[in-house]
């Protein structure tokens, strides 16, 4: 039975809950042979709920049951009053009660659970609770499991919401260990952690008398970080009418919230059973307070996405506004980015603060112009991220990333305004000393206090950088090298051009065969496109021979540093193809030209560079590469330093131009052609706290493999100790010894022909074999020594 505790919310430390959860999961292994272990959830988590209701409601449940049977039809909001919750149960029955009556128990209990008011109802029937009561009664398993859970003590009173806490999300880890990847059950000391962040700055508001606070979890779980606020809340100011809102899509989870708002005496209608990334619950509901873990990496489109996000998704971004997706959609397979917009709609225009736990993937993700690279642009430019505190791994029960809190804010302190905090917290921890799943850290109270001070106290330490938040924000250009190119008819150039499919466009022999394949094994059947696509091909393969007959014909080994002079050979040869290709538009005779003289061609900084009819630089798009530079930085110095030096002649440009064609000269860009598209944001978090390590000295080096080498020799040398020289031992190393040009030693062993046992004293062989010259495991010239391991 679970002894009793005091209040432990204010605590920074994790409880240690292993006895309770052992003792539960004592009552789960009742069930086996019934159910699989995996399915042991369906019944624990549902009586857990009930025998946490029953023993909320033990002190006033007399009263209640008689209230109800002098008036059966007494409204429920007085029976609320009679039991001082938001919930009541009439029966007579109490899970105790049940076992003196084990014939009818299944009926019974049934009637037990009709008894509780209708919030509480719904939560065993979203658990579907009453198919398991009949499930455990056919198998023999319902009065065993009914009788340990009558004994165990779950009062409010005594055990706490955070002890509860604890209990349910290791429980739902050890239920849960192929759960979704990204469903993560967030520890009580991060929780603790992120509501002492939100509430150390820009919270005087919430000291005034009879303060409405809203704390919204999008991703609330259990209702652990909806609990803790509410009692952190009430501890800063105790008059303070905290409502708490929330949102949950796992139904087992939701079931655990709902429950622990209805003791708390929370307006459970706040708790609702909904996918948020689908539906906002509250619409023109705004939050003092948002804190959430959202899931990591879960597909928000898609062929793996729940049924309806996606269009709900994207129905909700064509509104004018883009509704709650302002800074626009990331990758469908991960909807991180969606949660933290979500955030930053429900947050108070005035006053609202958030915390999100995020992984790593929301720093940098994506390209310049991704979904991921526009929404942290939008975050910056709008000036709501406050800090980025990243935190060590092995925090969570089932993953042992490193997780980053998000710190959002529309109420920045006037210094904060325009910067971002960064925080390395990694090296804050203990080690537990068991072990929780993949949890094998924590963050105690002392290191909680010292990360809150790095935040609050908001100076530039090793541990923290402060940056303008343009400092995250870069530019795309794209960096060309001028057209100079080699030309050359070789047959192995041809079989280049062939292999690389340039004239895949014409007749593309891979199809015609797999085409072929198909009809073969169809019979000859094909269907309507494919039988276009085989006429197309057979019609386009003359052309085809024709061209590639031509050009292996006038195959040569000459190479052209000018194209003028290529094609001055080259184009000629084109008039000996066949009517098919004389009858082609001249544009079409000229693009097929140029495309195969691009592919005979190979980039040579000794060729000619190419210009066009009004004496400019042609680019070589086969050059492109790109450079990312801070908007901050001033760019012709960046590429004077960054790539000039290695690339003399290299053009930069930026693609995106008042007329959208390309290249750009610098000359021609305007604030007016700078484009939203290729101005992007990420977070190198890791960069900014980066310290170099030198490679140690090469004498110390040195000096080490001496060392190990001695050793290693040492243990080699007393291989043999206390074996007679000439015996050989079934548990003795063997030493192999060779000698370069001459037949191996002979030895007693039969199947030994080149082994033979050292003397401990000289490592001598004991039989018939040249002595080494030196330690055994050292080469020395052709003679060495190698050790292998006894088989028997």
């Amino acid at each position: 039975m679970i002894e009793e505790r005091k209040d432990s919310g204010a605590r920074g430390d994790s409880i240690d809950v292993r006895a309770e959860i052992e003792h539960i999961w004592s009552i789960a292994n009742t069930l086996r042979g019934a159910y699989a272990a995996d399915k042991y959830r369906n019944v624990v988590i549902p009586m857990i709920i009930i025998r946490r209701m029953e023993c909320a409601l033990a002190g006033t449940k007399v009263k209640v049951v008689a209230a109800f049977e002098k008036n059966p039809k007494i409204a429920g909001k007085k029976l609320q009053n009679v039991a001082g919750f938001r919930f009541y149960n009439t029966s007579r029955f109490t899970l105790a009660e049940l076992l003196n009556d084990s014939k009818n128990m299944a009926a019974n209990f049934e009637s037990y659970i009709d008894a509780f008011s209708a919030n509480i109802q719904e939560i065993i029937r979203n658990l579907d609770f009453k198919k398991e009561i009949e499930k455990m009664d056919k198998n023999g398993r319902l009065f065993g499991v009914v009788k340990k859970f009558s004994e165990l003590n779950l009062d409010p009173k005594t055990v706490d919401n955070h002890v509860m806490g604890y209990m349910f999300e290791d429980l739902i880890r050890r239920f849960s260990a192929n759960a979704e990847a990204g469903d993560h059950y967030t520890p009580r000391e991060v929780i603790q952690l992120m509501v002492k962040i939100i509430l150390a700055e820009g919270c005087n508001d919430l000291l005034a008398e009879e303060k409405v606070a809203t704390v919204l979890d999008m991703a609330c779980g259990t209702g652990g970080m909806l609990s803790t606020a509410n009692d952190a809340l009430r501890r800063l100011n105790p008059n303070i009418n905290a409502r708490l809102f929330g949102q949950e899509i796992n139904p087992e989870s939701y079931a655990i919230c709902l429950a622990d708002m209805l003791i708390k005496g929370q307006d459970a209608r706040d708790i609702h059973f909904q996918d948020t990334i689908k539906k906002d619950s509250f619409p023109g509901q705004s939050m003092r307070i948002v804190i959430a873990n959202p899931p990591f990496g879960t597909p928000w489109g898609g062929k793996d996405a729940p049924e309806g996000v996606e269009k709900a998704v994207r129905d909700e971004y064509a509104a004018k506004d883009h509704g709650r997706w302002k800074g626009g959609l990331p990758a469908t397979g991960d909807a991180q980015f969606l949660f933290v917009q979500h955030a930053v709609a429900k947050m108070d225009e005035g006053c609202g603060r958030a915390a999100i736990i995020q992984n790593g993937s929301p720093l940098f993700s994506g390209g310049t112009s991704s979904g991921e690279s526009q929404i942290r642009r939008y975050l910056l430019e709008h000036d709501l991220v406050e800090a980025i505190i990243g935190l060590s791994t092995d925090l969570f029960y089932n993953t042992g990333i490193g997780i980053y809190i998000f710190v959002l804010s529309k109420n920045k302190r006037p210094e904060r305004r325009g910067k971002v905090q960064l925080i390395n917290a990694a090296h804050y921890w203990k080690p537990l000393a068991k072990s929780l799943g993949k949890k094998r850290r924590e963050i105690s109270v002392a290191d909680m206090d010292a990360i809150i001070k790095l935040y609050t106290d908001f100076t530039e330490t090793k541990e923290c950088k402060i940056y303008d938040a343009s400092e995250f924000l870069y530019r795309e250009y794209s960096v060309y090298q001028p057209l100079q190119r080699n030309y050359a008819l070789t047959k192995e150039r041809i079989a280049k051009m062939l292999q690389e499919g340039v004239l895949d466009f014409l007749y593309n022999p891979a199809l015609h065969e797999e085409l072929k394949e198909k009809a073969a094994e169809n019979a000859g059947a094909r269907n309507v496109g494919e039988e276009k696509k085989l006429s197309a091909l057979l019609d386009a393969k003359p052309l085809y021979d024709a061209i590639l007959k031509m050009l292996e014909g006038a195959a040569n080994e000459k190479i052209y540093k000018q194209k003028e002079a290529f094609l001055n050979v080259f184009t000629p040869l084109f008039d000996t193809l066949p009517a098919q290709y004389q009858n082609l538009k001249e544009t079409k005779k000229k693009d097929l030209q140029e495309k195969i003289a691009f592919a005979l061609s190979e980039m040579d900084k000794t060729a000619e560079i190419q210009k066009d009819d009004h004496g400019n630089v042609i680019y070589d798009s086969t050059t492109k590469d790109t450079e990312l530079v801070k908007l901050t930085a001033d760019v012709e110095a960046y590429f004077k330093k960054e790539v000039f030096p290695h690339v003399p002649d290299a053009q930069y440009v930026y693609e995106y131009g008042d007329d959208g064609k390309l290249p750009l000269s610098p000359a021609k860009q305007t604030s007016a052609s700078l484009s939203r598209e290729k101005t992007g944001a990420e977070f190198p978090f890791t960069r900014y706290f980066y310290e170099y390590e030198g490679c140690e000295k090469a004498d110390v080096l040195l000096t080490r493999f001496m060392e190990m080498e001695k050793a290693i020799a040492e243990k080699v040398r007393g291989l043999g100790e206390g074996i007679k020289e000439g015996e050989v031992s079934p548990s003795l190393h063997y030493v192999e010894f060779r000698k370069s040009g001459r037949s191996p030693p002979e030895t007693p062993e039969a199947g030994r022909a080149n082994t033979v046992c050292l003397s401990p004293a000289t490592a001598t062989p004991s039989a018939g074999g040249q002595p080494p010259a030196t330690l055994p495991g050292v080469n020395h010239g052709e003679e060495h020594i190698e050790v292998e391991e006894n088989d028997a």
